[in-house]
């Protein structure tokens, strides 16, 4: 009548959770359109119109001259996708499975889970969207060359894991601040529109809007992620070990906040909200 159950090897559940994270992210990917393809395509599309409205945007305002020398349109390019991973992370985990969420009740599931699998899904359709664009720019306009790629991908998920840690700590205030949250995520993705910095090269700006913007990390990254991508650029005002240490401080206090607000959360909050 009763079965002694099987106890499972730390192997065996560290495999398990895997598998689990694996079927979220895919879950995750497909949420936001039926067909994996058009999700990707859309976010595309998102990618190139803004690539676009800043290519005339400097065309018009006469600030071309002002980037650094090199291909124009990969230095719009290079700001942008380090903006869009950063934002969209955000947007991914903060929006990810709360623990009132019913997923919850299953057992395999459970915040962490949520959040990864969020995370993951968004980082996989940004750098797919980004190798396309890349791809397609490089065969159908112009060879496009980067002084060292693999320090510039690196930079790409930087900006990925800076924007997760801030979605964690938007994560853990939904429950107790589910509106002012909502506010909050819009003005991050505002101020990041000017303060991210890629509107303008570090090394030829004044001084006073580098003291405006040097305390936002994905300033530093973009900046770096320029003096990784092109030859004759080299950053003198930023550095990639400020917004990593920043990033893993955050993360930490998000999991805090998330572990607090799990423990004290309910399902009846949503009938007051």
């Amino acid at each position: 009548m009763f079965e002694a159950k099987k106890k499972q090897t730390q192997l065996s559940v560290t495999l398990s959770m895997f598998a689990v994270i694996f079927h979220m992210t895919a879950h995750s990917i497909r949420s936001k359109h039926t067909n994996a393809f058009a999700a990707i395509a859309i976010n595309m599309i998102q990618v190139v119109m803004m690539v676009a409205v800043f290519f005339v945007m400097f065309e018009l305002l006469g600030l071309r001259g002002a980037a650094l020398r090199g291909d124009f349109l990969l230095y719009i390019m290079s700001g942008i996708f380090i903006f869009i991973t950063n934002v969209k992370a955000m947007g991914s985990v903060a929006g990810s499975s709360g623990p009132s969420h019913p997923m919850m009740q299953h057992a395999p599931m459970n915040t962490f889970v949520a959040m990864v699998s969020a995370a993951l899904g968004s980082l996989y359709i940004q750098v797919l969207c980004i190798m396309l664009i890349l791809i397609i720019y490089h065969t159908a306009f112009t060879p496009i060359e980067i002084y060292r790629p693999i320090q510039a991908f690196m930079m790409i998920l930087l900006a990925w894991f800076n924007g997760a840690a801030i979605g964690l700590v938007f994560l853990a205030l939904k429950p107790w601040f589910p509106q002012l949250t909502g506010i909050s995520q819009t003005i991050y993705m505002r101020v990041n529109m000017f303060a991210s910095g890629k509107m303008f090269v570090a090394n030829s700006a004044p001084f006073y809007l580098i003291a405006m913007v040097s305390w936002n990390p994905l300033f530093h990254i973009v900046d770096q992620t320029r003096g990784f991508t092109f030859i004759n650029y080299n950053p003198h005002y930023t550095n990639w070990m400020y917004p990593l240490v920043f990033s893993f401080v955050i993360m930490l206090i998000g999991f805090m906040g998330e572990n607090y607000s799990r423990k004290h959360v309910s399902a009846s909050w949503a009938a007051r909200q």
